[in-house]
């Protein structure tokens, strides 16, 4: 079966007089009906469309957009990392398969490094290689196999999907953005982007935080990325410059390139396939020009409304260009409320003559919310107002293991772990049934586990923390 996206090759040259028709057609169509960004809706989308854009922030030119394309393609055929989920998707001829493991290393790759997926990433292909296998598997494997890796609702929705696909779409993947951001949960408009153009072809933009660096400077866009205004404007963006010849290919170039080249703090503009393109370091080499008193007839660095100061999409006027930051003055960052705070209490309550080797309790959390589903120690959450945490926490304990001795309860510290809006202090106990006759069952939502089982079990980082 041969794949939707084009070969690199001489085969190229063949397509090169076609290819630049479906571009130049491409950027009508893009430019005509920008894309609505997720959640925009009547009164509220019409007022944001009709926004004047100032014509310095878009590409004006056909010819920069087939060349932007062209510059980031030949770049990205040369530099792009190996890695194991790109590997499947331009081996696998199954199309559902393909899609399933794109749609796996999307979700995985949201809020977590790719250092960190890579080996999360081959254990579960491994495991479950197709939709059918994950369908079919259970939540506590699941949860089994992500643990560690954060953000566990991920790995819950991904299986949640799988069983749609498989139970009421009959083993196929949609194959629009539009349908599998439709169908699938958990898969928004920049999941369904990605898979909808790598794995089927579609000429989809999308828009994740690399990407948005990259246009932000790019098109020397310096508002905030966040707001609606801005957000539709990168959209429209993204959708006017993929390539409809290789549109994953030219996606995961957009993000390869803020990932590895465009970075936050430290860019290496000098690799930068775009340079040329790049307003933020067209200003940047204008200041250097200026510095160095050039002599007359160098022209003035296009700018946009320089007198107005009304755009919507340039450096706030609260906020403007600061040259020691250079190309970095793009994107500037939202200021973001900081994590609440809260307080637990938990033990690790254990057996060290249990047959077999020492036992520690553990408890599952409930089926929804925060680590939903996961294992922990015995843990209460703790009130301002409320009892000592101790006795808080011996009652909780009684509950699942029975009357136990309260003067052996010992304090050994806390953890403090961050979840991504809240700041949880883990006040850590100790108690260990040396006295007593060792029990291996326990009551439904319990289980006593080895220390072995427990670092292969679902439990959260913060749990490992603590017993550490």
């Amino acid at each position: 079966m041969r794949k939707p996206q084009a070969a690199v090759g001489s085969g190229r040259k063949k397509q090169a007089a076609s290819q630049k028709g479906r571009e130049q057609r491409s950027l009508r169509s893009s430019q005509a009906k920008p894309p609505a960004p997720d959640g925009l809706a009547g009164q509220q989308e019409e007022e944001v469309s009709q926004t004047p854009i100032s014509p310095y922030h878009l590409f004006r030119d056909k010819a920069e957009v087939i060349a932007f394309r062209r510059s980031l393609l030949s770049w990205y055929d040369r530099e792009k990392r190996d890695l194991p989920w790109r590997r499947r998707a331009e081996d696998e001829v199954d199309l559902d398969t393909r899609a399933y493991a794109v749609w796996v290393s999307e979700v995985m790759l949201q809020q977590t490094q790719v250092a960190t997926v890579i080996n999360y990433y081959t254990r579960w292909m491994q495991k479950w290689p197709t939709l059918q296998d994950l369908a079919r598997a259970s939540l506590e494997e699941v949860n089994q196999l992500w643990a560690g890796l954060g953000y566990y609702a991920r790995g819950r929705r991904l299986q949640e999907g799988a069983q749609k696909v498989v139970e009421e779409l009959g083993g196929h993947m949609p194959c629009t953005a539009e349908t599998l951001q439709k169908l699938l949960p958990g898969v928004g408009r920049y999941t369904a982007g990605a898979i909808a153009s790598i794995a089927f072809g579609q000429a989809a933009g999308v828009v994740d935080g690399n990407i948005v660096r990259v246009l932000c400077r790019v098109r020397a866009i310096g508002a905030d990325p966040s707001s609606t205004l801005v957000s539709q404007q990168l959209w429209s963006l993204a959708q006017q410059l993929v390539d409809p010849a290789r549109p994953g290919d030219f996606n995961q170039a957009a993000m390869e390139l803020g990932a590895t080249v465009c970075t936050p703090q430290h860019p290496l503009c000098s690799s930068c396939p775009v340079q040329s393109l790049c307003r933020a370091h067209q200003r940047v080499m204008q200041e250097q020009l200026s510095a160095s008193q050039s002599p007359p007839g160098i022209p003035d660095m296009e700018e946009c409304a320089p007198s107005t100061g009304q755009c919507q999409l340039c450096l706030p006027h609260t906020e403007p260009w600061n040259h020691t930051l250079g190309v970095t003055n793009y994107p500037r960052k939202p200021s973001r409320r900081p994590p609440r705070e809260e307080h637990s209490a938990t033990c690790v309550l254990e057996q060290p003559r249990a047959p077999g080797g020492a036992r520690v309790l553990l408890v599952q959390r409930p089926s929804s919310g925060l680590l939903a589903g996961l294992w922990e120690f015995p843990t209460v959450t703790l009130e301002p107002s409320g009892q000592h945490p101790s006795k808080a926490l011996l009652q909780e304990l009684q509950n699942w293991a029975g009357p136990l001795p309260a003067t052996q309860l010992q304090h050994l510290g806390e953890v403090v772990h961050t979840f991504s809006h809240i700041k949880l202090t883990y006040q850590v106990y100790g108690l260990a049934l040396e006295g007593q006759t060792p029990v291996t069952t326990a009551p439904p939502g319990a289980r006593w586990l080895t220390r072995e089982e427990f670092h292969t079990a679902a439990v959260s980082t913060a749990m490992k923390k603590a017993l550490h």
